[in-house]
């Protein structure tokens, strides 16, 4: 049986993780979007190089940022590793706050179009010096569908729905109303989401943030600026980059870059909770504090979601 660990960032799910597969012997396997690409171990807070010493970690830092590394690319990724578990006789423990990739996972995937680069390309000329609010009101002119779903300060997603829109023809969201079988099914896993104090999380989001800065990230964001890689990437929109590269650029100051980023991740922790709510029902809700006690003392992943303080 897997165990899924999902949660806001910065809510202690590395840890936790890494608790469970000493006493389990189960490998730990990446479920973050951001964790995934080689250029920003510091920026997306990917495990220490002791803690990937100290147990097995799957899918960390294995996709260069150039790029478009998407939910099908996880998935596939995903589906090799657990066979190689099972094959190991290893538990999978699979943590990242990546709602969409542990949606994909245990309820399938909406199959998309494929589209040809000669199409993306054009997209994205066409895209290029417009903010994300100007191509939120081009995609609601053609796809007012998929505009509704999407939030105008979105243009990796915009740019997508415009992308798959010129090469069919047909909305987005009419292909995401269709599902595949997921990889987990019923029985296959269990899953719990660390839901930390709220007050508390924004202050470790602040001070986590600082310590990126002192640990090098300025350093991660320099070389990503210096490949002149397309800033609708996903990497380039990480957290914390759009707003160190303005400070390179010279259009913020230090400390406001740093204050906009801190600002954009706990925004970010906040949808991370509601998607939860919304789209991660058969999760377990429980603390950081009481996931680590139990990690220290559970004997399987069922054991840990039916744990109570």
């Amino acid at each position: 049986m897997a165990l899924l660990i999902a949660g806001p960032t910065a809510s202690g799910k590395s840890a936790v993780a890494l608790a469970l597969a000493r006493r389990l012997g189960g490998v730990v396997i990446n479920a973050d979007s951001m964790q995934v690409y080689s250029d920003l171990r510091i920026l997306s807070a990917r495990p220490s190089l002791g803690d990937e010493a100290s147990a097995p970690h799957w899918l960390y830092g294995h996709v260069d940022g150039a790029v478009n590394y998407s939910v099908g690319h996880w998935l596939a990724d995903v589906g090799a590793r657990l066979k190689e578990a099972a094959a190991q006789s290893q538990i999978p423990i699979l943590v990242g706050g990546t709602g969409l990739y542990f949606k994909a996972l245990t309820q399938g995937l909406s199959p998309m179009p494929i589209v040809p680069q000669a199409v993306r390309e054009s997209v994205r000329r066409a895209a290029q010096g417009a903010s994300a609010p100007e191509l939120h009101e081009q995609l609601s002119a053609v796809d007012p569908l998929m505009a509704a779903k999407l939030r105008p300060s979105d243009p990796q997603r915009i740019l997508r729905a415009l992308e798959v829109f010129a090469a069919t023809g047909r909305s987005l969201a009419t292909f995401q109303n269709q599902r595949s079988q997921p990889l987990l099914g019923a029985g296959a896993w269990r899953g719990v989401f660390l839901a930390p104090d709220r007050t508390a999380l924004r202050g470790v989001i602040n001070g986590r943030f600082d310590a990126m800065i002192e640990e090098g990230a300025l350093d991660e964001v320099s070389g990503l600026r210096a490949r002149g890689l397309d800033p609708a990437l996903p990497v380039m929109r990480a957290h914390g980059v759009p707003h160190l590269m303005a400070y390179f650029d010279g259009a913020l100051a230090l400390d406001e870059a740093m204050t906009r980023a801190k600002d954009d991740t706990r925004a970010y922790a906040r949808r991370q909770h509601t998607f939860a709510r919304n789209q991660l029902p058969q999760f377990a809700m429980m603390t950081p504090e009481v996931a680590l006690k139990a990690a220290q003392c559970v004997s399987s992943p069922a054991e840990l979601a039916d744990y109570s303080a």
